[in-house]
């Protein structure tokens, strides 16, 4: 569960980091000001859309941390090469529970079209691929 008081400490660090005020955060986000102010009070726990919206505004947010508290801010550089090779490595393995499914096209009806992919890792972190 997330504890609003902890929660509003990291939005602030946030806040700090990018050089923003309440309003422009709210701004940016497409939030009203009310809930931005309510949250930084510690009076509100944040909904699933705001928490989504701050990781999609901000990379160097990781969920974990924004949450908990757990992990870094700003988050430390990943080596795009050495996750990818293992990303690939785990979809393509002949042990991925992936490739014991049924493949996609036999799951997709035919005239449907991806438009995200979402990769969840195990750590609590995610990657989103769109088209």
């Amino acid at each position: 569960m997330v504890n609003s008081t902890e929660f509003a400490k990291r939005l602030q660090k946030i806040l700090e980091y990018y050089g923003l005020s309440a309003t422009a955060l709210s701004e940016k986000l497409a939030f009203n000001r009310s809930t931005i102010s309510h949250l930084l009070s510690g009076r509100n726990k944040p909904s699933l859309e705001f928490v989504m919206k701050v990781l999609n505004e901000f990379p160097e947010v990781e969920l974990y941390w924004l949450l908990n508290g757990t992990g870094n801010f700003p988050a430390l550089p990943k080596s795009e090469n050495s996750v990818s090779k293992k990303m690939e490595a785990d979809l393509f393995s002949e042990k991925s529970e992936i490739i014991k499914e049924a493949p996609i096209s036999q799951k997709l009806d035919s005239k449907q079209e991806i438009d995200r992919i979402v990769i969840f890792y195990k750590d609590g972190s995610f990657k989103s691929y769109e088209s």
